[in-house]
């Protein structure tokens, strides 16, 4: 008899609540669904409830818990989604769409580049590529800072000279 008297309690309030779950959702179907999760909560947890406690708020506050608890899973969900929708180009380059042949050419085409650069220059570019500073490069080989910017410098654009082909096809 006391739990048929709780059903009737709280069925009173389902036009208050669905109008609350509404001013959440902004959609009919969805505050429907957040009631009917609010009034299944409420018999799942009738023995937490304390008689004489006021029903109304222990039902709003098991609605309002219900939908940030769903909120905060659909926004954790979707920033998941977000962020692999966002890939760069460059996590982009170990994609399984690049075939590993075509990776391999490249590499071998870039190798025959810098081979063909004159000597100084492909040694200065490749220890600053390998992350050595202007400087460290300057003092190791004894000449002056300027010069081993200019030596990278025409390392540079000789590379996207002969490396063309690449720039125009990654750009694509």
């Amino acid at each position: 008899m006391e739990t048929l008297n709780f059903e009737c309690d709280i069925y009173k309030y389902k036009q208050p609540l669905f109008d609350k779950a509404l001013s959440y959702t902004r959609d009919e179907d969805e505050a429907a669904d957040l009631v009917q999760d609010t009034f299944m909560k409420a018999f799942r947890f009738s023995a937490k409830f304390e008689l004489g406690s006021n029903v109304r708020a222990w039902l709003f506050t098991i609605l309002k818990n219900t939908f940030l608890n769903h909120y905060h899973k659909v926004k954790r969900k979707n920033d998941l989604v977000q962020q692999e929708e966002n890939l760069s180009s460059a996590q982009l380059v170990t994609s399984a769409t690049i075939n590993a042949g075509a990776g391999k050419f490249m590499m071998e085409d870039i190798q025959k580049a810098l081979l063909m650069l004159p000597e100084d220059s492909r040694y200065c570019f490749c220890r600053y590529f390998e992350g050595y500073k202007y400087h460290e490069i300057s003092d190791e080989l004894n000449i002056p800072l300027g010069t081993v910017k200019t030596k990278i410098h025409i390392a540079r654009g000789l590379l996207k000279k002969m490396l063309k082909n690449y720039k125009d096809r990654t750009a694509a």
